[in-house]
């Protein structure tokens, strides 16, 4: 079927409509691998009621915006979306999903001027996650595109320099060695100057931890900027993965400016792009100051740490207790840290707010996971009332969906920006200063 692409949509794909021809015209088709303005010859794989999904065959008519793509395993990897443009369209195409979300679902058009803050394109990624095969012989790997079969990889050009080295080292080393069978993942994170790593293995419930320590060690051995290696292994009372095993250090420190570093330990999230962390540190934090600023979700504290400088007092509120244990090592002593999450710290608060009415924060500095607030954090957070909020958020749908309810509440946008911690791929980053 020849199909002309309309736009791009949130997730890589082209959108373009059935031609009236053919039967169910006009029926919108998602298309991967393409660019707006461009005709394409393209194979239905899917078809729903409202909707259907094609396979790309060959572009009829390219967009002047097309290149070659750097990566050989691009279109079979899942992990990068946009290899084909140009790396300055990849910012206009975020930009017009991201005001698209906006308008689709938050009936918003922004009235202050979007801030794109581009990434060096290429070797950005300080932390990637790899499959493990074991057999019949020992590879490194993601998905391929759309599926969850494993697809083989010796390299990845949106990783930092060591990971691939490291990726590389690996992969002689599994081949060299006896690997145990209950290796199913190893996750590889890089420090800041891209000079020292630390490894986790993720195990099937059946491994044998001592043979994989085993196999650690000599790994750690064979490849000196390995500071350390973890296992884990999935508990199955608990049903979560817990840490079972390590050998070396289980945490890098990471320094994102002279003076400002941070303790990350093996489990905890820190963010990914190497070269943007501290850009995006400073638009979250710039201009900020008072009494008393309050960090929901914070991880190991990357925007703590720095609001206390210009805050009497910062709290900082997190459920993980990997991220809990960093949170308190890296917080000075003007930081009261808290294990919950946002929704049980808010309620807890309300409660203690109608006895002290101080105790409402200046800024609330908000940094969900994909699935963003919710209804429940969202009307916990109108009803505290800040006068200011910064939304940092890694997705646009849910992102437009809390900021519906904010706006209505009589917040307005302040500030937007979009931060491309992801070049090569659909996802964005996007931070916004609220006010009322």
């Amino acid at each position: 079927m020849e199909l002309t692409i309309e736009k791009l949509v949130y997730g890589g794909e082209g959108l373009a409509r059935i031609p009236a021809n053919e039967a169910a015209a006009g029926k919108a088709v998602f298309v991967p691998f393409v660019l707006p303005g461009e005709q394409v010859n393209a194979i239905i794989t899917e078809e729903k009621s409202g909707f259907a999904r094609a396979r790309l065959e060959s572009v009829l008519q390219a967009s002047p915006q097309r290149i070659a793509a750097l990566c050989p395993y691009f279109q079979r990897c899942g992990g990068c979306h946009y290899q084909h443009a140009d790396y300055d369209h990849q910012l206009q195409i975020k930009s017009e999903v991201l005001r698209e979300n906006f308008r689709r679902l938050a009936k918003l058009e922004l009235q202050v001027p979007l801030q794109a803050h581009a990434s060096p394109p290429w070797n950005y990624r300080n932390r990637t996650r790899l499959k493990a095969q074991t057999a019949p012989q020992f590879a490194l790997g993601y998905y391929r595109f759309g599926s969850h079969e494993f697809m083989p990889i010796q390299q990845c050009p949106i990783s930092s320099p060591l990971l691939n080295r490291a990726i590389e080292a690996i992969h002689t080393f599994g081949r060299e060695n006896n690997t145990p069978t209950g290796i199913q993942e190893l996750e590889l994170f890089a420090n800041a100057e891209d000079s020292e790593l630390c490894v986790e293995i993720h195990c099937a419930p059946s491994s044998a931890i001592p043979e994989t320590m085993r196999w650690a060690e000599a790994l750690r051995s064979n490849f000196p900027p390995i500071r350390g290696v973890s296992v884990f292994q999935q508990n199955p009372v608990k049903r979560e993965e817990v840490m079972a095993a390590s050998t070396g250090t289980t945490h890098l420190t990471y320094r994102v400016s002279a003076e400002t570093a941070y303790q990350v330990s093996a489990g905890a999230f820190f963010q990914v792009n190497r070269h943007l962390i501290r850009e995006l540190l400073e638009i979250v934090t710039s201009g900020l100051s008072g009494q008393l600023a309050l960090d929901l979700y914070a991880g190991s504290g990357l925007f703590s740490t720095v609001l206390a400088c210009t805050f009497a007092q910062v709290i900082a509120v997190d459920p993980s207790p990997t991220s809990h244990s960093d949170l308190r090592y890296n917080s000075p002593p003007n930081v009261k840290v808290i294990r919950a999450t946002a929704e049980q710290y808010l309620a807890k608060h309300k409660e203690q707010r109608k006895k002290q009415e101080h105790l409402r924060p200046d800024v609330v500095i908000v940094d969900p996971p994909r699935n963003g607030l919710g209804d429940r954090v969202t009307e916990a957070l109108v009803e505290l009332g800040p006068r200011q909020m910064v939304y940092v958020s890694c997705d646009p749908a849910t992102l437009a969906r809390d900021l519906r309810r904010l706006l209505a509440a009589g917040y307005r946008i302040a500030q937007a920006h979009l931060v491309d911690m992801f070049p090569q791929t659909y996802h964005m980053e996007t931070v916004l200063h609220l006010a009322r």
